[in-house]
């Protein structure tokens, strides 16, 4: 199920933590309401979760507007904020409430309006199914789509892509694999490591493993942590720290 639907959208939530209650296992407390959307599915195979912020006593039952989703980096438990109607909180404010919870996970603020980043890359590819499925396999999200162009924006942390299936619109020459060739798409991601384990255990091919490299900046000798592999259609992509 995609999350990013549920953007400045009504949502009704059923509440089974409310304000003030327990968590069963870890035995942190609740400082808002917590529930989920009856009827749906989330990645972790339960019912999707939300946290409602602006009701300051404990309910049973909520009506209110989707600002923002909590995608958690190294857990599949995404989550809603809903608010009530003519509210809003800044990511700040929403960290600093969810904060009894999520500290315990990274996680990245995904909201509607979006912050285009001056450089985005965007990507023929041969069959747009079979890329999104791969660029989400690397952790990235779906911002939105553009199904009837075959078309997706996509987002992992501050790195941002667009992808559409090849149409011929744009070509400045014939598309042959690998495509892209003599480029590299260079991304900096918090835990390079950890997504660089995470790929290893799905098995996933890599043009270059894990290493350290160092690069001459002026008078300064850096290092970078990173390592590359490719895309279904034979794009090079650079994960560095």
């Amino acid at each position: 199920m995609n999350l990013i639907n549920y953007l400045n959208q009504n949502v009704k939530v059923k509440v089974d933590k409310p304000l003030g209650s327990k968590h069963q296992k870890y035995g942190f407390i609740y400082t808002v309401n917590c529930g989920s959307v009856s009827g749906t599915i989330n990645k972790d195979g339960k019912q999707v979760d939300c946290y409602i912020l602006g009701v300051f006593e404990p309910i049973s039952e909520f009506i209110g507007k989707c600002i923002a989703i909590i995608h958690r980096i190294d857990d599949n438990n995404d989550k809603l904020i809903i608010v009530p109607e003519n509210r809003n909180f800044s990511n700040k404010e929403i960290d600093i409430l969810i904060e009894f919870q999520e500290r315990f996970f990274k996680h990245e603020i995904i909201r509607a309006d979006i912050e285009f980043n001056s450089l985005i890359p965007e990507l023929s590819v041969s069959n747009i199914e079979t890329s999104k499925y791969f660029y989400e396999d690397l952790g990235f999200k779906i911002v939105y789509e553009r199904p009837e162009n075959k078309f997706c924006f996509m987002q992992l942390e501050n790195n941002q892509i667009m992808l559409e299936e090849n149409n011929g619109n744009w070509n400045v020459a014939k598309m042959e694999y690998p495509y892209g060739n003599g480029i590299n798409i260079s991304m900096s991601v918090e835990d390079v490591e950890n997504l660089y384990k995470t790929l290893k255990e799905k098995q996933v091919k890599f043009f270059l493993d894990l290493e350290v490299n160092e690069y001459k900046v002026g008078n300064k000798i850096f290092q970078d942590e990173e390592f590359l592999l490719q895309d279904p259609d034979g794009y090079l992509l650079r994960f560095n720290k």
